[in-house]
Formats: C-alpha cells, sequence, structure tokens
C-alpha cells in the first residue's frame, strides 16, 4: 500500500462512522511507511482455504477480525502453529465455535491468516496526539503483559535518531536489545529507524488519535509488527 492508499483509507472509514481501524487496515496502513508487517491474506470462511493457502507459507497464525475484539486471544480469538488445509479448515471451526460462545456479541468480518514469525524480543512502539503538545511517540517492552510491566518512554514528534537511542536506554529491556547474557544483540540502527518510522506517520496523518504496535517482534527477519491498532479522531 502507498501513502495516498492509506491516507484514502483512513478517510473511508472515518466516512463511515468507524474510528478504529481493523487489525488488517492498521498493517497495511504502518506497511505504507516502510514498518514490515507479516505476509498475510484475509479470508472469510472454509471456502477460502485453499486459494489463500497460495498466498502464505507454513506455519500459520489465524486471527479474528471484528471492531468489537481488542483483545483477541482472551475470547480464542488467535490460533498459531497451523501447518496444513485440514489444520486450517480445523481452526476456523473452532475459533467460530468459541467465539460465538466467549464473543457472541461481536461483529465478525472475516479472519486474517499471516506467516508465522520467528520467535524475538517483543517490544511496543506506539503513539498518542496530544490537544496541547501534540503527537507523542512511546518505546518499551512489549508483549500481553505490558500494563502490567509498564515499562516504557516517551518523547515528543518529531523524533531525532539520538533521541530514539536515549528513549532505548530508558527501558529496562534495553540489555536484551544489546545481546544479554550472551543472547545476539539486535541490529538497533534498523530497530530505530522503525520507531522514526512511526513517528512520521503520526506527523503525517493528523487524523491519528493513537498508533499502537504490539508486539513489536524483533528477531532475525527484522522488526515486524505483529498486532497493530489504530484509533482516528
Amino acid at each position: 500500500m502507498k501513502k495516498e492508499e492509506a491516507q484514502k483509507l483512513v478517510r473511508n472509514a472515518l466516512a463511515q462512522g468507524r474510528h478504529v481501524l481493523l487489525e488488517p487496515e492498521a498493517k497495511a496502513l504502518v506497511s505504507a511507511w516502510g514498518i514490515q508487517v507479516p505476509t498475510s491474506v484475509r479470508i472469510k470462511g472454509v471456502d477460502d482455504v485453499a486459494e489463500a493457502l497460495k498466498a502464505v507459507t507454513p506455519p500459520l497464525v489465524l486471527k479474528v477480525v471484528s471492531q468489537d475484539i481488542i483483545h483477541k486471544r482472551d475470547v480464542g480469538g488467535v490460533i498459531t502453529g497451523i501447518d496444513d488445509r485440514e489444520e486450517l479448515s480445523k481452526a476456523l471451526r473452532e475459533m467460530k465455535g468459541t467465539l460465538a460462545e466467549k464473543a457472541p456479541a461481536a461483529r465478525l468480518e472475516g479472519f486474517l491468516l499471516e506467516e508465522m514469525i520467528p520467535a524475538g524480543i517483543e517490544l511496543i512502539i506506539g503513539g498518542v496526539r496530544d490537544p496541547q503538545f501534540g503527537p507523542a511517540v512511546m518505546f518499551g517492552t512489549g508483549g500481553f503483559a505490558v500494563e502490567l510491566v509498564k515499562d516504557v518512554s516517551f518523547r515528543l514528534a518529531p523524533l531525532s535518531r539520538a533521541e530514539v537511542f536515549a528513549m532505548m536506554k530508558e527501558v529496562k529491556s534495553y540489555p536484551l536489545l544489546t545481546g544479554f547474557r550472551g543472547s545476539k544483540p539486535v541490529d538497533l540502527e534498523k530497530l530505530a529507524s522503525t520507531v522514526l518510522k512511526l513517528s512520521e506517520v503520526l506527523l503525517e496523518l493528523e487524523a491519528i488519535k493513537e498508533l499502537e504496535i504490539n508486539p513489536l517482534l524483533v528477531c532475525d527477519v527484522g522488526a515486524v509488527a505483529v498486532d497493530a491498532r489504530v484509533v482516528l479522531q
């Protein structure tokens, strides 16, 4: 997706009265600024399985797409480790059944089938737009426990590369990025570039109120936006 298409996506969502982008839309938006996202395909159900598997390579993760479900794992809206057509069909049936039980009122808008990303360090990057100070960028420790850990740093946009490095060093998980206990250090320059790209998104799209990528998985294939959420104003 190009930047112009991302801007059109935002305008269309607002015209429809939607203030939260769906996950596939949010990922398409950040990818327009060069932030890496998993290879994926959106499907409606079992009838799309055969065609979908031509577009992605296992192992795969299946996610529900719904503007009414924020924490997908809590309601069975994420299934990982899918290797073939049979497993995907089974996962779809299982997920639909679980969602009917745990989120009966949620409006389902299909499913997202993605290539799984290798294990790595889970970070969170994001931003909020303050009415007085403008956009502020966040960097910190990510994953499902982010609200408990609360290990994040903020800076006002636009950011310099030096400010991004300062943010990194302020979080407790920084040693994990530099080779803690013999682990492989990450490419901090590329990671900083990803944060700067997110800053550009906030500066160029004034309709964005909140943007969050959690987790941003830093691994052998890069810094990948495994999940993304965009709130519009």
